[in-house]
């Protein structure tokens, strides 16, 4: 069966319970056929023993049974097919009218058969109650019973066989069309290539079993699309970003070697390569750990935390940066949480940062912790203008700027908040913001064992 297509394994399949059931009901069909003639033949062979009785029923010897001979004779000519056997109760024969006929005269009924000839035999006494009664025996020849048992034998295996092979050839039939909507999502998958991730299976057109499957295909596609998509972009993004940089690097060091330089400023310029090679070494590490935490590979060591702690500690090292453009970072509520300290201090180091360089001077800082039994929240709201509601979805993208006329400094590309959503989903959590009436807001939600 495993060389054999899905078509070929339905054909077959229909074409055995087709036989099956064909068989059984014939076989059905035969068994009652031939009860049926043996009920008929039971009644024949008592209409005709009760007669045959009658005219015998006070006969003792061989010499009593003479001048009934006449009226025997007579009645077995009415039955052709009908053969009469009496006996003494020491099993001797007085009459028999089929002298060939030698059938074992046991009572009631039973099959015989003789020369190839089939009887059905029915013996009983003479008179019932006397133990010493002669014995009738009426011999049945059933022969045209066995032959329609035979023909009907044969009709049966005829259809049995004819049945199961019509059923097989309707039955490849039926499957090659009930699986032509496979054989249609066939051909559009096979044209499904990078340029053309847009295909999608139509899903009004095909038997109710398979809508789930092609609405399964379809999402697969589309995710398959997305992650194209996204991929794309990140190439064109990424080589956007080393652009700049590796510019720096060769236009510099060609001025610089372009003539001869004192030594002080050959030491400038080599400062200079070392920054920008820091930042790409930065930008390339970062490009790191969003592949690995992509691919499930960020090795999460957890330890239990306190969190208050971990976020005065953070608070401490940017409060110089607060105090320098007066801004207020405060922290509210407490919680205990199991994490790696070190990506979840990356995590709220980032959008520390990102929430001081967004905060006006004057402005504040707040980061609160509440906990229930279902999850643990932590946010990390600032003052500051709103970010539109149509560019909130895509703040966590790879590269993403909200102003990308706006640099804000060489050191940051674009990929704290990617970094951080990486972090927190690899912690079981997830994060959303909210930016609304000069407030925006972080929140990262784990959920509590």
């Amino acid at each position: 069966m495993r060389g054999l297509s899905l078509t070929a394994r339905l054909g077959l399949l229909f074409a055995a319970c087709t036989a099956t059931v064909s068989l059984i009901a014939g076989v059905l069909f035969n068994r009652a056929s031939e009860a049926h003639f043996i009920e008929l033949d039971q009644q024949l062979l008592d209409s005709r023993l009760r007669a045959f009785r009658a005219l015998v029923i006070d006969v003792d010897s061989p010499a009593d049974l003479v001048p009934r001979l006449d009226d025997l004779q007579s009645e077995l000519r009415l039955h052709p097919d009908l053969a009469l056997r009496l006996e003494g109760h020491d099993s001797s024969y007085w009459f028999n009218s089929a002298e060939g006929l030698r059938a074992p005269g046991r009572d009631g009924l039973h099959d015989w058969q003789q020369d190839g000839t089939d009887y059905r035999v029915y013996s009983a006494r003479l008179r019932p109650d006397d133990p010493d009664s002669p014995r009738l025996s009426l011999a049945l020849d059933i022969t045209h019973h066995q032959h329609f048992l035979e023909r009907m034998q044969r009709l049966i295996w005829l259809t049995v066989g004819l049945s199961a092979l019509a059923t097989a050839l309707l039955g490849a039939w039926a499957a090659r069309s009930g699986l032509r909507p496979l054989h249609r999502m066939a051909e559009v998958a096979a044209g499904v290539s990078a340029s053309s991730l847009t295909a999608r299976l139509p899903d009004d057109q095909v038997p109710p079993e398979l809508v789930e499957l092609v609405r399964a295909i379809n999402a697969m596609l589309a995710r398959l699309d997305d992650a194209f998509q996204r991929l794309s972009a990140f190439s064109a993004d990424i080589a956007h970003e080393l652009r700049t940089p590796l510019s720096n690097l060769l236009t510099q060091t060609q001025v610089i070697l372009s003539q001869d330089r004192a030594t002080d400023e050959y030491r400038e310029a080599l400062h200079s390569n070392l920054e920008e090679l820091q930042r790409l070494a930065q930008m390339v590490g970062d490009m790191l750990f969003l592949a690995k935490a992509e691919h499930g590979l960020l090795p999460a060591r957890r330890e239990p935390l306190e969190l208050a702690d971990e976020l005065d500690a953070l608070l401490d090292y940017f409060s110089p940066l607060a105090e320098d453009r007066q801004i207020a970072m405060s922290r509210s509520g407490d919680a205990r949480f199991s994490a790696d300290r070190s990506m979840l201090r990356r995590a709220l180091s980032n959008l520390l940062d990102n929430a001081l360089r967004f905060t006006p001077e004057g402005g504040r800082i707040e980061v609160n912790l509440t906990r229930d039994a279902r999850s643990l929240q932590l946010t990390v709201a600032n003052s500051g203008p709103d970010i539109p509601a149509e560019l909130l979805p895509r703040l966590f993208d790879r590269f993403f700027r909200a102003d990308p006329a706006r640099r804000e400094g060489r050191e940051h590309a674009g990929l704290g908040l990617a970094i951080t959503r990486s972090i927190v989903r690899a912690h079981g959590g997830d994060i959303r913001c909210e930016s609304a009436n000069g407030r925006t807001c972080f929140t990262l939600e784990f959920p509590t064992p």
